[in-house]
C-alpha cells in the first residue's frame, strides 16, 4: 500500500514543474500579446490626441477640433443616426423576436435565414443594394418614374437598420427564450387579459434585453464606416470624419482626437449594455418553465405581415446586389452576363485570396490564444480571474476605426522592429482578432465552464498530468466551442472593413476595401460581383462549420 500510494505522489512531483510552466505560458503569452497589440496601440492614440504641433502635451488638438465649424454638426449627425437607428431596430427587433419565440406564425425558418444574409457581407453591401434600387439610376426610380433621394440621412438610416437588426433580434430572442411560464399561468388564473400579461410580465422581463440590444445597435450604427462611405452623401458622421482627417488630410493628431470622441460614447454604451446583460442573465432561473407558443389571429396576422414585410425588404436588397452582378449595364441593359466577374481594377481577385489567408490566420491565432487564456483563467483565484476577465473584454468597447488608426500610429514607424509588421497580412490578421477578441473570449469561457471538473480530477487521480487532463477531458468537451470560435473569427475577418481600412497598402489589401474602391471608381456592378464572391465564401464557411459541429457533436460508438 505504501508503494502504491507513493507512486502517484512521485509522478505528481515529476510533472509539477512542466504543468506549472505550461499554465504559466497559457496566461503570460496571451496577456503579453494583448498588451502589445491592444493596450500599447490604444495608448498611442491617446498620446497622439494630446500631442500638439510643437511636440508638447496639451489639449490644443481638442480645442482645434471644436473650432472647426462642421464638427458640432458631425457630432449631432452621429448621435441622431445612432439614436433613430436604435429606436427603429429595437422596436422591429422585438416584434421579430416575439414572433419567433411566442407565436405559431409560419415561416420562422425563412425569417431566420433572411436575417443571416446581412451578416454574410461587409456592411456597405446593404448601402449598395439600396442604391441599385432607389439611387438616381435605381430600378424603382427608373421604372416607376419616381425621384427618391436615397443618399443622406434616410439611406444611411435604412442601411444601418438592416445591418444592426439581426444583432438586435438575436439578443431579444435570447431574452424572451429565458422567460418563465409560471408567472403567466398565475396571471391567467387571476383573470389577466393578454394585454395585461404582456404589459406586466413580458415587457418587464425583457427590459434588460431591450437595454442591451439598444446599446449594441447604437454602438454598431455610430461606429460603422462602410454604409456611411457609400450612401451617407452630405450627411457627415464621426466615422467619415476620422477617415477624412487621416486619409484626406493626413492629420493624424486630429484623427486621434476624433477617434477619442468616437470611443467615449461607445465605451459608455458597452458598459451599460454589460450591466444590463448581467442583470438579465442574473434574473433567470435554471428551473424556469418555457413559455408555450400559441396562435392568436388578432395578434398574429398583423404581426406576421409586418415581420414578413421586413424580411422581404432585407431579402430584396441583398438579392438585388446578387442580380446586379449578372447584368451588363445597370439598369439600362439587364441582359445576363458574367463579364462583371472579370475584375481587373483594384488588383482583381488578389485581395480576395489575401483576405482568405488573413481570415485563416485570424481564426487560427485567435482560437489558440483565446483557448489558452480561458484555460489559464479557469485555474486562477477569484481576484486574478476577474482581472484577466476584465482585460479580455476591454477590446469590445473600442470601435474598429479607432483600433485601426491606433495600429497606424503604433506600427507605421520607420526604424523600429514593430514597423516591420506594417503592411503585412499578419498585422491585419492580428487587428481583426483584437477587434473581435471579447466576443470570442466570452464564447470560449462559456464553453470551458461546461467541462466537468470531475473529468479532469479523474485523469489526475489515475496518475495523469494536467496535460493529459487537457487532452483527454477538456479538449473533447471543448471541441464544438473551438470550432464555433474558429469560424466566427474567420467569417468576421472576411467581411470587416472599418478595422482594416487604415492598414491596407497598394501591395496588401482586403476584399471589403476592394468592394468600396470598385464602387467609388464607378464600377458598381463589379462591386456587386465582388460582394457576391465574399458572401459565397462566408456562406460556404457557415455550411462547413455546421457540418463539422454535427460531426464533433455526434457521440462516438463504443
Amino acid at each position: 500500500m505504501t508503494a502504491l500510494t507513493f507512486l502517484p505522489r512521485a509522478r505528481s512531483r515529476r510533472h509539477a514543474n512542466p504543468d506549472r510552466l505550461f499554465f504559466l505560458a497559457c496566461l503570460v503569452v496571451p496577456l503579453a500579446a494583448l498588451a502589445l497589440f491592444f493596450l500599447y496601440p490604444l495608448s498611442q492614440i491617446v498620446g497622439r490626441s494630446l500631442t500638439e504641433g510643437d511636440g508638447s502635451l496639451g489639449f490644443g488638438n481638442y480645442a482645434g477640433v471644436f473650432q472647426l465649424a462642421h464638427i458640432p454638426r458631425v457630432i449631432g449627425n452621429s448621435l441622431l443616426i445612432g439614436g433613430v437607428t436604435t429606436l427603429v431596430c429595437v422596436v422591429l427587433g422585438f416584434a421579430i423576436a416575439y414572433m419567433l419565440q411566442r407565436t405559431k406564425i409560419p415561416g420562422k425558418r425563412l425569417i431566420r435565414i433572411i436575417l443571416i444574409l446581412p451578416l454574410l457581407a461587409p456592411s456597405l453591401v446593404q448601402a449598395l443594394g439600396l442604391i441599385f434600387l432607389f439611387g438616381r439610376n435605381g430600378l424603382i426610380n427608373k421604372y416607376l418614374h419616381l425621384d427618391i433621394q436615397i443618399y443622406g440621412f434616410w439611406g444611411l438610416l435604412i442601411a444601418n437598420c438592416m445591418y444592426a437588426l439581426p444583432q438586435a433580434v438575436m439578443i431579444l430572442e435570447t431574452s424572451l427564450r429565458r422567460s418563465d411560464a409560471r408567472p403567466y399561468d398565475a396571471a391567467l388564473l387571476l383573470g389577466a387579459s393578454r394585454w395585461r400579461r404582456f404589459v406586466d410580465i413580458t415587457f418587464p422581463s425583457a427590459k434588460f434585453g431591450l437595454i442591451s440590444a439598444a446599446f449594441v445597435v447604437f454602438t454598431v450604427s455610430v461606429t460603422d464606416f462602410g454604409n456611411a462611405a457609400v450612401i451617407g452623401g452630405s450627411f457627415q458622421v464621426l466615422a467619415m470624419e476620422i477617415y477624412t482627417q487621416v486619409v484626406g488630410q493626413m492629420n493624424f493628431n486630429m484623427g486621434a482626437v476624433v477617434g477619442i470622441m468616437l470611443l467615449l460614447p461607445t465605451l459608455l454604451a458597452i458598459y451599460i449594455q454589460r450591466v444590463a446583460n448581467q442583470r438579465q442573465f442574473g434574473g433567470s432561473s435554471e428551473s424556469a418553465v418555457p413559455v408555450a407558443q400559441d396562435y392568436v389571429p388578432l395578434r398574429d396576422l398583423p404581426l406576421g405581415l409586418v415581420v414578413h414585410a421586413i424580411g422581404l425588404v432585407v431579402f430584396a436588397v441583398v438579392a438585388t446586389v446578387v442580380y446586379a452582378s449578372f447584368v451588363k449595364l445597370w439598369p439600362y441593359r439587364l441582359d445576363f452576363t458574367l463579364a462583371n466577374y472579370d475584375i481587373s481594377m483594384a488588383g482583381g481577385y488578389d485581395s480576395l485570396w489575401s483576405t482568405l489567408l488573413i481570415s485563416l490566420e485570424t481564426a487560427a491565432i485567435g482560437t489558440l490564444s483565446l483557448f489558452l487564456l480561458a484555460l489559464a483563467q479557469r485555474r486562477l483565484g477569484p481576484v486574478a480571474a476577474r482581472v484577466v476577465y476584465f482585460l479580455a473584454i476591454v477590446p469590445v468597447g473600442v470601435p474598429g476605426l479607432v483600433l485601426g488608426l491606433s495600429y497606424v500610429l503604433s506600427f507605421n514607424v520607420s526604424g523600429s522592429m514593430l514597423g516591420a509588421l506594417y503592411g503585412s497580412a499578419f498585422l491585419i490578421a492580428i487587428c481583426n482578432f483584437y477587434h473581435y477578441h471579447s466576443q470570442g473570449f466570452l464564447t470560449m469561457v462559456t464553453g470551458i465552464r461546461a467541462v466537468p471538473k470531475s473529468l479532469e480530477e479523474t485523469v489526475t487521480c489515475m496518475g495523469g498530468s494536467n496535460l493529459h487532463a487537457l487532452r483527454d477531458a477538456v479538449m473533447p468537451v471543448m471541441m464544438p466551442t473551438l470550432v464555433s470560435v474558429f469560424f466566427f473569427l474567420f467569417m468576421r475577418a472576411m467581411v470587416t472593413l472599418s478595422a482594416v481600412i487604415f492598414l491596407v497598402t497598394p501591395s496588401m489589401t482586403v476584399a471589403a476595401v476592394t468592394v468600396m474602391r470598385l464602387d467609388q471608381g464607378g464600377k458598381s456592378t463589379q462591386a456587386a460581383a465582388f460582394s457576391v464572391c465574399i458572401m459565397a465564401t462566408v456562406l460556404a464557411a457557415t455550411l462547413v462549420m455546421h457540418a463539422i459541429l454535427a460531426l464533433v457533436g455526434r457521440p462516438k460508438a463504443r
